[in-house]
């Protein structure tokens, strides 16, 4: 069903109007979005607190910047309970809603960066930075891409325009989808590049860091929130491809399993596993320089003679090739 452009008087309620007229064919579940705003708010409260105490400002900045959109919009949400044809409400939800999760992907990718310091530059395809502003860069062209189809969307006269906003939404969130796709590819090549790498070959400085239990659980919970983050941005691409008139992008438990409970899930991960806890202290000797490469020390393996190179101190260290016999 084509969505009809028609300009509904702000006094129109539910019971003055017909629902078809409204901005969602469904009044929002109040209970139901209410509980989704009253726990992104929550977290929003421990992010801040985790982040000033751990002092993990990059890390705070995307989750904070996520889930203050997340309280926004589904604040708009509740208001379209009371009335769903008013559309500063709707733009509220469609904005925030929509590119709330580039931020959580954001913290993600920072992570990445710290977790191949971590293991080894050495082993990584690409150095950390590189990831970084790669990720990063999609990120705010699907935020622009998004915020600029949703407000054509919202504020579309024809239907013309109103598909052209939804084209562009679209393009945004399936940029979204390819970003998280690659993403998952690299940290699985890597991942594997890790598998097949002797302990002594790894990061000598972070050795406890990886060993511990907190570290290895923080890295599931990483691998669980993108999970999450990926499925409900292809369920966006899928509703938007089919338009706002469609039906199922009028389904509203459909809406809040694939993408409110998603979300929740991938917050309460990245909250619950908070990057400080799980470093242990090393968060600030795992940090990488954006604009400038690594500076690197040298590590011999054994007597092979092998080059690990390593995060650390400016200047190049010889170090002494040991035998280590096993009896």
């Amino acid at each position: 069903m084509q969505p009809q452009i028609i300009q509904v008087n702000n006094s129109c309620t539910l019971s003055t109007c017909p629902i078809a007229l409204a901005e969602v064919e469904y009044a929002p579940s109040l209970g139901g979005n209410a509980f989704y705003a009253a726990i992104f708010a929550l977290l929003l409260v421990i992010q801040i607190f985790l982040g000033v105490f751990y002092r993990t400002w990059g890390y705070l900045a995307g989750l904070v910047g996520g889930l203050i959109l997340e309280v926004v919009g589904y604040a708009g949400r509740i208001q379209l309970h009371f009335n769903p044809f008013h559309k500063t409400p709707f733009v509220m939800y469609l904005v925030c809603i929509t590119i709330g999760p580039i931020f959580l992907s954001g913290a993600i990718y920072l992570c990445l960066a710290r977790i191949i310091v971590a293991y080894g530059t050495h082993i990584s395809r690409f150095q950390p930075r590189t990831y970084t502003i790669g990720f990063i860069f999609c990120d705010l062209l699907s935020v622009a891409l998004q915020v600029a189809g949703g407000v054509i969307t919202s504020y579309a006269t024809t239907e013309t325009k109103h598909n052209h906003g939804v084209s562009i939404m679209a393009t945004g969130l399936s940029l979204q989808v390819s970003s998280l796709v690659l993403f998952t590819i690299w940290c699985g090549e890597f991942a594997w590049c890790v598998s097949r790498s002797r302990e002594g070959n790894l990061s000598p400085t972070h050795a406890g860091l990886r060993a511990s239990s907190r570290f290895r659980n923080f890295l599931y919970g990483l691998s669980l929130a993108t999970l999450c983050i990926l499925i409900r941005s292809c369920f966006r691409v899928a509703e938007l491809s089919q338009g706002f008139g469609s039906k199922l992008a009028n389904q509203q438990v459909t809406f809040m399993i694939l993408e409110g409970a998603m979300i929740v899930i991938a917050s309460v991960t990245l909250t619950v596993l908070h990057p400080g806890m799980a470093f242990q202290g090393s968060w600030a000797k795992t940090d990488f320089s954006v604009w400038k490469s690594h500076k690197q020390d040298l590590v011999y393996e054994g007597s092979t003679g092998k080059v690990a190179e390593e995060h650390g101190e400016a200047e190049t260290i010889v170090v002494e090739v040991v035998e280590k016999h096993r009896s």
